[in-house]
């Protein structure tokens, strides 16, 4: 019997509050459980990647991030936190812009390492943002005020039960994917976005009424997709959006083609 598929997952952070009690004195390193649940739903395992503290008992000497790259068959880059503009090269334009720099630190050294090692890696919302990032691209700090407000990217009030349309661009890998559809409606939980791209990287979906890049993908042989939509919210069988399953099932077949 062939071995389960295992794909890491970037942890989230919750960082100490002050005044709080328990365990949100210390940082606290978590999953989104829908993400989790959608990976899972092919049956393959998943394992949240920790982050190494290099103040820690464990040294960094012991074990590093190219380990698990070395172990695990692909990365998927969840949500959450925004990036931090010290990240790429910028100066936060309000204070509350100024996001998780430690965060962005370590799945840059993670994405990294999975891409060295030739392992597929799929980011999503805040994942795209990191891959533009790591490969030197930029980003809107904050879309309402350096695009407009044609499209709503965010409302807090319905978090994932916002949506917008997306136009899929002609020839490419999600062209491929969804040959019937030229555009699409995907939920939206954004305000930030990719500006400059990285290098190497295409424009596969940009959003319908102001052009937002929504979707990305890494020219060559190394695969590499960036989504900034959350497929795991959208519901199999729902037809109003964007099915979520060509896009797990091509991240898990190079991840089964490269294992």
């Amino acid at each position: 019997m062939a071995r389960a598929l295992r794909i890491g997952l970037s942890a989230r952070f919750l960082h100490p509050r002050p005044g709080a009690a328990g365990p949100l004195r210390k940082t606290v390193q978590y999953l989104e459980q829908a993400m989790a649940n959608w990976v899972m739903s092919r049956d393959v395992l998943v394992l949240m990647i920790p982050s190494i503290n290099r103040d820690g008992v464990l040294h960094r000497s012991n074990m590093r991030l190219r380990d698990y790259a070395r172990e695990l068959d692909g990365l998927v880059l969840q949500g959450g936190a925004d990036l931090s503009p010290a990240s790429y090269g910028e100066e936060p334009l309000q204070p509350e812009w100024t996001g998780d720099r430690m965060r962005d630190d370590y799945e840059i050294e993670l994405f990294n390492e999975f891409f060295e090692a030739g392992k597929p890696v799929l980011g999503v919302c805040r994942g795209i943002q990191l891959i533009n990032v790591a490969l030197g691209g930029t980003l809107y700090q904050d879309l309402p005020t350096q695009v407009g407000e044609q499209t709503t990217h965010r409302d807090r009030a319905v978090y994932e039960g916002n949506y917008h349309d997306v136009r899929i661009e002609p020839a490419s890998g999600l062209a491929r994917l969804y040959p019937e559809r030229q555009s699409a409606c995907v939920n939206s939980l954004h305000h930030q976005a990719v500006r400059k791209l990285g290098r190497d990287l295409v424009v596969e979906a940009r959003s319908s009424a102001d052009e937002v890049i929504e979707a990305v993908r890494l020219r060559g042989r190394s695969y590499v997709l960036g989504v900034q939509w959350h497929p795991e919210f959208h519901r199999p069988g729902d037809d109003k959006v964007l099915s979520s399953g060509p896009i797990l099932e091509e991240f898990l077949g190079e991840a089964r083609r490269r294992a």
